[in-house]
């Protein structure tokens, strides 16, 4: 099953869309809803990506979710993936665009605005008919300058909307509109210096500054938005742009694009390695921090498998290319985290919820503001009266502008998930930030999570009749079929042992190193493999596995058994036609870090539970190796026992993670409450998990919850700082205790002070 039938139910495709014109939490509200009213279609956009992760049936065609995004007035076009890992995620240059078209705009308003401010604000400035020349200079500032939020508040009205545009459109077009009025109806007004000044009766200076604060704003957090995606931008150029291909004997250069599975690929020191594959000669020690976030290089040779975007550090390295283009292991970790970032917590689908209606609310305060304000003027009603009115309804309406509100959870996601990726942890989705926030216990499979996994053959114990040599070279005849990590320590221990056999000895291997064949071969999972070498049914696995097939160990055996379990080995059973016929012992270690990471671990209010198919013995002494307690040890756990240990575990309460590396640990990360996947682990393991760590160490399991949770307290911050401010700022403008230009400063201040805050995660774990 490929990964996207894996993540899609079929019937359905996933499209991505650009989308321009959004401003607001208010403007993604309508277009989720909009294509939410196509059959069967689910929309989840994204205000700083400007995009639409979208989930489309069979019978919706792309052209009918571009036209639907476009009746709500916004411009759409469907993004189409590249083949490439470097364009799982095109550039996406809108930010730049949008920061640069405002450039101009915001140079004039400021030139502008600048006069206007002073000659109204500071007599000394003022001269006759002063008030003219305000209106003139504050002329292109309200109209070419404000030109974008009158453009999008007139789409919007339009389809029957409103969005923040709308509040800043109709407060600065009020301003001016006001003051125009009162000019023209008084032409004199201004004839002598000084007999406005600080009255309020004409209100040029604070179109002005209001649409300067404003652009600036809007300008700041473009520039803003840019940098925040600039994470998995640079994760996508992580990929190599060309390879060195050997065909037909000669090294040919080719573009990185146009790798084929099979290719056998020319690395050299410090060069990139082009795409994923298989080394298929040479040795070298390849650097992985790139892509894991490990700082250790990785010893590799023939056999090993080795990430594209990683660094070839030694010597020359021939690979084989296994997968290209989309399928790439950097291509998926740009697509694993750009779907995270276009996706919504429930924590921001509640922000999504208030600004919808936060807009049309705020209208009526406004109007309700002004008809309070005279009222309470009472039949009296003066000029001044009318201006504290106007003056206090239009500070609400552009202290409103939920703009913080819409970016507070979508840029601390991007920024946050970004940084997960630059040091390999790959965030699935929001849901998961909430996750690791209530997380309480997490278990840890032992070996290659805890322990390096690099099992190897510490000794071979034959019972009476057998030597052994012969059970080593039987089990590792049978083994050779297997993919389990025990089973390829036992084979290689029996190539080698083969290797190294006298030629013409009675182990018939030599001066060959290949084992003999096997057939028949079946494996229980949990249990053993067994299969029939050279005319001889061979068996190997848990004694309690030989047993339920019916070959017990007596009591010699059994003690035999026992002592090498409680030196801390694992203890492989074999039986041949039937019989006892020795033990192998196997011997993991502990990896240099597993102790600090657990006591890290503990530190964020977890309990680490050790979980390993393998004997209580070892898993003793692992677990006090790290500092986990013994009471927290199962031990003797089969793959199916992994989903139980999780569900007793939630059964009693306890929030569950689940840090695994292999398709047997997926069951048990789906059912965790967060699974975590480690190291560049199996597909079915990454597709199981909500997290997944691309390195082995098991520090970056903690990392990931740190970062998780860090993010997630961002967004809180940003979320609270965003309601703060309207709560606080809506009551005081409509009292008449805000003068709308600080209000406007203030609204463009929330919004760069939430992103500013949101990109502090770019420096977590530096």
């Amino acid at each position: 099953m490929s990964h996207q039938e894996l993540l899609h139910p079929p019937g359905t495709r996933i499209v991505e869309l650009d989308i321009e014109g959004m401003t607001c939490a208010s403007c993604v509200n309508r277009v989720e809803k909009k294509l939410g009213k196509l059959d069967g279609v689910a929309a989840t956009v994204n205000l700083p990506l400007e995009s639409a992760y979208v989930t489309v049936p069979e019978g919706i065609t792309d052209e009918q979710l571009t036209s639907t995004v476009e009746a709500a007035g916004y411009k759409a076009r469907v993004r189409h993936r590249s083949t490439t890992g470097a364009g799982a995620r095109p550039v996406d240059p809108s930010a730049e665009v949008h920061a640069s078209s405002l450039r101009p705009r915001l140079a004039a308003a400021a030139v502008l605005t600048v006069p206007v401010f002073l000659v109204s604000m500071v007599p000394a400035f003022q001269f006759p008919h002063w008030g003219w020349v305000a209106a003139v200079l504050a002329l292109p500032v309200v109209t070419w300058a404000a030109w974008p939020f009158h453009q999008a508040a007139a789409v919007n009205a339009r389809h029957l909307a409103s969005t923040m545009d709308t509040l800043v459109s109709l407060g600065v077009a009020a301003a001016y509109s006001f003051s125009a009025w009162q000019l023209l109806a008084d032409p004199r007004m201004t004839e002598h210096p000084g007999m406005e000044g600080m009255s309020g009766g004409l209100y040029f200076e604070v179109a002005a500054v209001v649409t300067t604060f404003l652009l600036l704003g809007r300008y700041l957090e473009a520039n803003a938005k840019q940098k925040a995606g600039d994470a998995l931008q640079a994760l996508l150029n992580l990929g190599a742009k060309d390879a060195t291909v050997l065909r037909g004997g000669r090294e040919e250069k080719i573009p990185a694009d146009g790798l084929q599975v099979g290719d056998v690929l020319v690395v050299r020191p410090g060069e990139k390695i082009a795409t994923d594959g298989v080394v298929v000669d040479g040795a070298s020690a390849v650097d992985a921090s790139l892509v894991t976030g490990e700082s250790v290089p990785v010893e590799v040779g023939p056999d090993s498998r080795v990430t594209g975007a990683t660094i070839n550090t030694s010597g020359r390295l021939l690979v084989r290319a296994t997968r290209v283009g989309s399928e790439t292991t950097l291509a998926q970790m740009a697509r694993l985290v750009s779907q995270a970032q276009t996706g919504k917590a429930p924590i921001a689908r509640l922000a999504d919820r208030i600004s919808a209606v936060f807009v049309p609310v705020v209208l009526a305060i406004a109007a309700l503001t002004f008809v309070l304000w005279l009222l309470v003027a009472g039949p009296g009603a003066d000029g001044s009266h009318l201006r504290q009115a106007f003056t206090a309804a239009v500070a609400v309406l552009v202290i409103a502008c939920p703009c913080a509100l819409g970016l507070a959870t979508p840029v601390g996601l991007l920024t946050g998930t970004g940084r997960g990726a630059q040091l390999g942890i790959l965030i699935k989705g929001p849901q998961v930030l909430e996750d690791t926030r209530t997380v309480d216990t997490i278990l840890l499979d032992k070996t290659g999570t805890v322990t390096t996994g690099a099992l190897a053959v510490d000794a071979t114990a034959a019972f009476p009749g057998f030597q052994d040599r012969d059970v080593l070279r039987l089990a590792g005849a049978v083994e050779a079929a297997s993919e389990h990590p025990v089973a390829h320590a036992i084979a290689a221990a029996a190539v080698s042992a083969a290797r190294l056999a006298p030629a013409g000895d009675d182990g018939g291997t030599s001066p060959s190193v290949h084992l003999p064949p096997v057939q028949g071969f079946s494996s229980a999972p949990g249990g053993g493999v067994s299969g029939t070498v050279e005319g001889s049914h061979v068996m190997a696995g848990r004694s309690s596995w030989l047993q339920q097939n019916g070959i017990a160990l007596d009591g010699g055996q059994q003690a035999q058994l026992a002592a090498a379990e409680e030196g801390g080995a694992t203890a492989i059973c074999v039986a041949v036609d039937g019989t006892p016929a020795g033990i192998i012992s196997l011997r993991d270690s502990v990896k240099e870090g597993s102790a600090a990471a657990v006591a890290r671990l503990k530190a964020l209010g977890l309990r680490p539970i050790l979980l390993t198919g393998d004997n209580a013995a070892v898993a003793a002494q692992v677990a006090a190796a790290v500092g986990i307690a013994a009471d927290d040890v199962h031990a003797g756990v089969l793959p199916e026992g992994k989903v139980a240990a999780v569900r007793e575990l939630q059964a009693d309460g306890a929030t569950v993670a689940m840090a695994g590396d292999g398709v047997n640990d997926a069951a048990a990360l789906a059912q965790a409450d967060l699974g975590i996947a480690m190291g560049s682990g199996t597909d079915v393991a990454i597709e199981a998990a909500d997290l997944t760590v691309m390195g082995n160490d098991l520090a970056q399991v903690a990392q990931a919850i740190e970062l998780s949770r860090k993010t997630l307290g961002t967004i809180k911050t940003n979320l609270f700082w965003a309601f703060f401010y309207n709560a606080v700022g809506i009551p005081v403008a409509a009292l008449g205790l805000l003068n709308p230009m600080i209000a406007g400063a203030a609204m463009a201040a929330s919004s760069v002070l939430v992103v500013a805050n949101s990109l502090r995660l770019r420096s977590f774990g530096k």
